[in-house]
This record gives structure tokens, sequence and C-alpha cells, in this order.
């Protein structure tokens, strides 16, 4: 008698990389929270340069300054989307299934991290979409209409996108709690910003680990050595750092 062979399984922990990175972009609008935080980023960037287009000094409407303008609303609230990217495997109970299919943890924030650092990128070009668009309108209506930029300012502008995307996403391996990770996200840098500027003993100190200082320098063109020095100091602090710890705890911590 003939045994039949019994199929092998895939091993699902070998899936290509970019299938992994494609299914994590899919995630950041699967859920009602992550595609209406899409909608209104789109909705208040858009805004930013009707606001420009109908209230700025005629001088002031150039494409810096709608460019430069329309980065805030993504640079506040995608870090929120990269929260929401780790945590909503746990309060939606999809971690399971998610390292079910994919064992190996760290593939699996390897391709949140380039998720994130994806959809910064694509924010960022819509902005400088939009704010072209607005400047085209600004001309006819008698705005200077200029079309300069530093092409510095155009990295810069990016790498600060992800800077505070992949921070939203540390904070969020790190805590695996929505609520709590939103709101030590914003609480936690703005309270050492006002402690530095309040006690005298703390400047020196923030003007090395404060993050919102550091990346003050990334608005304007052309950086110095010393400024990147300091933005590298107090990223490995807010970034690498809950990144690092992050990941320790989502590698060990027990789905059910």
């Amino acid at each position: 008698m003939t045994a039949v062979a019994t199929p092998v399984p895939a091993r699902t922990d070998t899936l290509p990389m970019p299938r992994l990175i494609a299914v994590e972009l899919r995630k950041l609008a699967d859920t009602r929270a992550g595609l209406w935080l899409l909608i209104v980023i789109g909705l208040v960037t858009a805004g930013t340069s009707a606001i420009q287009l109908g209230w700025a000094d005629d001088e002031s409407q150039t494409f810096t300054a709608f460019y430069t303008f329309g980065l805030l609303p993504s640079a506040v609230l995608l870090p929120v989307l990269g929260i929401l990217s780790v945590t909503s495997e746990w309060s939606q109970r999809t971690a399971l299934s998610t390292f079910t299919l994919v064992p190996a943890r760290g593939r699996v924030l390897m391709a949140k991290l380039a998720a994130g650092t994806l959809i910064a990128i694509a924010a960022t070009a819509a902005t400088a979409v939009l704010a072209a668009v607005a400047n085209l309108i600004a001309g006819p209506l008698g705005g200077d209409a200029s079309w300069s930029l530093d092409s510095s300012l155009i990295w810069q502008s990016l790498l600060l996108q992800v800077i505070f995307v992949l921070m939203g996403i540390g904070f969020g391996a790190l805590l695996l709690s929505t609520p709590l990770a939103i709101v030590i996200y914003f609480a936690l840098p703005t309270v050492w910003t006002v402690l530095g500027e309040a006690i005298s003993g703390l400047r020196t100190a923030s003007e090395w680990l404060d993050l919102n200082v550091t990346s003050q320098a990334m608005t304007e063109p052309d950086m110095t050595g010393g400024e990147w020095a300091r933005l590298a100091v107090s990223a490995a602090v807010w970034v690498a750092l809950p990144l690092l710890l992050g990941a320790i705890r989502v590698l060990r911590r027990e789905v059910s």
C-alpha cells in the first residue's frame, strides 16, 4: 500500500518583505480610526493652503510658505497613525493572527517601520503637490507666487516627518496601549520643553535632549554640524531608545 505524502504548508514567515510592507500599509486604513485620521490629515493639509490664500499677506504667499505650513498637520497627526499601527494589533486582538501567519515578529516590526516611512514620504509629496496648486492660485489673486525653495529644505522636511512617525511607532511599541501612548507621546516632550525653558539648570541639557528644540533647525536651510549633532542626540533619546525598548517588549510579550 502506497503512503500518500502530506503536503507541507508554506512557511508564511518567509513571505517577501515587500508583501509584508504592503500588508502593513493596508492596515493603516483598515480601522475606522486610521482611515479617518488619514482623511483628516488630507483635509487639514489642504486647509492650510486655503488659510494662507485667504488671510496671509501677498508677500507670504509663496511655494516655500505653502509647503512648510502645509507640513504641520502631518507632523502632528502622522505619529498618531504610527502609534495605531502597533497598538491596534493588541487592542483589536489581531496580534495573534499576525504573529501566527508571520512568527518572526522582528520582520513584522521592520515592515511597520518601512510602512511608516513610506506614508511619511507620501504625505510630504502630497503636501508639495497641494502647495504647488495653492501657489498657482495665489498668482492670479495677487500673491507673490514665488517658486524658490532651498533644496536642503526638501530632504530636511522629509527626514523630520520620518523621525516623528518612527517616534510614534516607538511609543506605540513601548506602551502597547493606544490612549496611553498618544497621551505620553504628546505630554512627555511638552513637559520636558517647559521644564527646559523654566529651569536654568536644564537649559543646556535641553539644547541636546529636547527634540522639539533640536528639530526646529530642520525648518531652516543648510543645518550646521552642531545642529545635526544635537538632533542626532535627541533623536537617539526620543526615537531610537523607545524603538529599541518597544521592539524588546513586542518580541517578548505573550500573545493571547
